[in-house]
C-alpha cells in the first residue's frame, strides 16, 4: 500500500470491515480506543483514519456480543477502558479474516478480467 498523500481522499471502509480491523489490532495487544485508532493509522500509513463516532459504537457492539472484554486502567493519571480479545473474539477474527480473503480474491478476479 502506498503512503497516504494529503491530496488523496481517505480510504473508505466496507461495512463490517471496521470490526475485522479492530479484532486484528486487539489480537496483537490490549489497547484503549485512542490506541486502536493510532495503531490503525500507523499500520496503514495514515490511509485509514477511524473516527470516534464509528469506533466506539463498534467497540460497544463487539463487547456486547462477547468478542471483546473491557477493563478500566489508569494511564498517566487518567482512566482508560482497555479492550482485549476473548476466545470468541479470536474465532470471530479467524472467520472474518477468511471471509475477507474470499471477498478480496473475488474482487481481484473481477479487476484483472481483460476487456472482451
Amino acid at each position: 500500500m502506498s503512503r497516504h498523500e494529503p491530496d488523496q481522499p481517505e480510504a473508505e471502509l466496507l461495512q463490517g470491515t471496521l470490526d475485522l480491523l479492530i479484532l486484528k489490532v486487539l489480537a496483537l495487544q490490549p489497547l484503549h480506543g485512542y490506541g486502536i485508532v493510532q495503531r490503525l493509522k500507523q499500520i496503514t500509513h495514515d490511509a485509514l483514519q477511524i473516527r470516534q463516532g464509528s469506533l466506539y459504537p463498534a467497540l460497544y457492539r463487539l463487547e456486547k456480543r462477547g468478542f471483546l472484554k473491557a477493563t478500566w486502567k489508569t494511564v498517566a493519571g487518567r482512566d482508560a477502558k482497555f479492550y482485549t480479545l476473548t476466545k470468541a473474539g479470536e474465532r470471530k477474527l479467524e472467520a472474518e479474516r477468511a471471509g475477507w480473503e474470499r471477498l478480496s480474491v473475488a474482487v481481484r478476479l473481477v479487476l484483472e478480467t481483460a476487456k472482451q
